[in-house]
């Protein structure tokens, strides 16, 4: 798994649109919210700033980059040799996107750290985290699931514009407005409550035993993409 994930970085920094998409895009976003916290802040809250920032990097680093890459890998019979030597499916898989998602995290938390220190530091960091977390592990798994549907690179940019623009849809929608209306609609789409828990744990205006609560609507978004990828992934080029 080590030896795909170190192949699989050296490609990312060589491919100069997938740093774009992946690195430099999400970056570049993001600093222009940290750089207008103040103006954000009164239209929704820091929390809603750090909950997009997390989504923006999740959406158009990990996830689109996901599925490109794994569309690209199959394109050119690179996921079928890797299948031929002994590592298993899962180890192929974790190889091939573990990069991306260290890429990933270490993206958010250096942002999360540049907004802390210029707008000051979240209330419940240990939940921050957990939110982070199950944003990475749900557009992972909505990355391999669309990866199934994906034909070709190319492919990619038009079958991740739904879920990429949806969820920052849903996070400016959730982190705006909140939810005292429509609670239960804005919780169960895919990154309502993951905003929600983000927004609450950089604010603290919600206890932290009573936001955890939150993590279940995306443990169950986790566990309906990975279903989805199991039932849609390909290992080779659709006929």
């Amino acid at each position: 798994m080590f030896s795909i994930a170190m192949g699989e970085l050296i490609q990312i920094f060589r491919n100069r649109l997938v740093l774009v998409t992946s690195m430099v895009m999400p970056a570049a976003i993001s600093a222009y919210f940290i750089h207008q916290h103040e103006t954000f802040a009164e239209l929704g809250s820091l929390g809603y700033i750090a909950a997009i920032m997390m989504f923006t990097v999740a959406a158009f680093g990990l996830y689109a980059t996901s599925v490109t890459t794994l569309a690209s890998r199959r394109q050119n019979l690179f996921l079928k040799r890797l299948r031929s030597t002994a590592a298993g499916d899962a180890g192929i898989l974790s190889g091939l996107l573990l990069p991306v998602v260290l890429i990933s995290l270490v993206q958010i938390a250096v942002l999360l750290g540049v907004l802390a220190a210029v707008a000051g530091r979240p209330a419940h960091p240990a939940l921050l985290a957990a939110a982070v977390v199950a944003t990475t592990a749900m557009m992972t798994g909505l990355g391999l699931a669309t990866a199934g549907l994906t034909n070709s690179p190319e492919h990619a940019q038009v079958t991740t514009l739904p879920v990429s623009l949806g969820v920052i849809a849903v996070a400016s929608w959730v982190g705006i407005s909140g939810t005292e209306d429509l609670a239960t609609l804005k919780r169960l789409l895919p990154g309502g409550s993951a905003t929600e828990l983000a927004v609450n744990a950089w604010n603290g205006d919600v206890p932290m035993a009573d936001s955890l609560a939150l993590l279940a609507p995306t443990l169950a978004w986790i566990f309906a993409a990975v279903t989805l990828a199991h039932r849609l992934f390909r290992w080779e080029p659709r006929r």
